[in-house]
């Protein structure tokens, strides 16, 4: 990728690009949904990510041409409008977020390309919103803050972008570490490391079904979680998000909330502690019970919070009657996208083949499928040298 974009930079500017930066893409290992209640979520790094090649301008323009979409963005610092499509509105976000916050900006211009599959679940938007603030920490001269970066990502994603998500995708894309997974208290946004099980890998599973959050449920699901709150805060006061619930309470006041408040809200307050016992397992190198876990969470997304589909359960079922993997479930918000299993190292790659082809079968969707590893969060590159602080 980083060769690729260096030769249209040369192509277009007839110099070396004295900047590259790339962001990741990630898959959840489990805690869905989660983060927008103040909750846990598990998620890596992935080793597919969003680059630029670029250099500053003497201006306050930013000019971009994306190779995947053969489509360029330029943009007047001073005049941002929130008209910009698909990925360009990304990018004019996140530098109305940055000054928003008080930051100074400088041009710059480049070419971007990236293989984070669009919605898919992935967060490819996450990735290339990290990938613009890298880009415009490396012209503007300010220090790299990942936690504070993506949470002005996930501003210019709540409100720019249009889209009610909490701050997962933005966090593991700036901060994540090659490796590991990352537990992330939404609330106070301190963050551990979890070793990824040593003999084993994730592999993705794509669904090749569409998928759009800002025109799907997923804003519904929040106001359905954040109305419980309110009814089961008429108890208990001290609670200000479903992260405060334990199931007990929950228990005992079910009657004061309808039938659907009640699904949300089980499925998050479950799956809080499924995401603190994969820690435990994953620590303890109980891989069994990873597996155990993950499956349990898909069936809670499907059951209690609706966000399944019938590819990604078909995807699941297949995934579980495969040879070498111990666990699988939907990643990311649901409604189409991606689904993940955790599989044996020496069966993942006949795991993909065999997975997707059994489920382009059934479907007749062009599904695919890759094993991933852990990679480290944004990162800039000055010619061969990656910073990754």
């Amino acid at each position: 990728m980083k060769q690729r974009i260096g030769s249209a930079f040369r192509s277009g500017f007839s110099e070396e690009p004295p900047f590259f930066v790339r962001a990741p893409g990630r898959v959840n290992l489990i805690g869905e949904h989660t983060d927008y209640n103040d909750g846990f979520v598990l998620p890596m790094a992935i080793d597919r990510a969003i680059w630029f090649a670029l250099r500053p301008r003497s201006d306050r323009r930013v000019r971009v041409h994306s190779l995947d979409f053969d489509e360029t963005l330029d943009i007047s610092l001073d005049d941002l409008r929130r008209g910009d499509g698909r990925w360009m509105k990304y990018i004019s976000g996140m530098a109305w977020s940055l000054q928003q916050a008080g930051y100074q900006l400088c041009g710059w211009e480049g070419v971007a390309s990236g293989n984070v599959p669009v919605a898919s679940g992935l967060s490819s938007s996450a990735a290339l919103e990290l990938a613009a603030a890298r880009a415009f920490s490396a012209v503007s001269g300010f220090d790299w803050d990942a936690v504070e970066m993506a949470q002005l990502a996930l501003v210019a994603e709540n409100q720019w972008v249009g889209v009610n998500c909490g701050i997962m995708d933005q966090l593991i894309s700036a901060a994540g570490v090659a490796g590991h997974a990352l537990l992330i208290d939404c609330r106070s946004l301190h963050t551990r490391l979890a070793p990824l099980p040593a003999g084993y890998q994730i592999v993705v599973l794509n669904s090749a079904a569409p998928r759009s959050l800002a025109e799907s449920a997923y804003n519904l699901r929040r106001s359905e979680c954040e109305s419980a709150v309110r009814k089961l805060a008429a108890v208990y006061p001290e609670i200000q998000a479903l992260r405060d619930v334990t199931p007990a309470m929950l228990q005992a006041e079910a009657q004061r909330l309808d039938a659907i408040e009640l699904k949300r809200a089980r499925h998050i307050v479950t799956e809080d502690e499924r995401v603190l016992l994969s820690v435990e397992a994953m620590e303890q190198g109980d891989v069994a019970r990873l597996g155990e876990l993950m499956v349990a969470s898909h069936v809670s997304l499907g059951d209690d919070y609706e966000v399944s589909s019938l590819e990604l359960d078909t995807l699941v079922e297949l995934a579980l009657k495969t040879e070498g993997v111990l666990g699988a479930r939907l990643t990311g918000a649901g409604f189409g996208g991606c689904a993940i299993a955790l599989c044996k190292t020496e069966h993942a790659q006949n795991a993909a083949t065999s997975i997707i082809g059994r489920y382009n079968e059934i479907t007749g969707l062009p599904g695919e499928a890759y094993v991933t590893v852990a990679s480290e969060g944004a990162s800039l590159l000055i010619g061969e040298e990656s910073l990754l602080t």
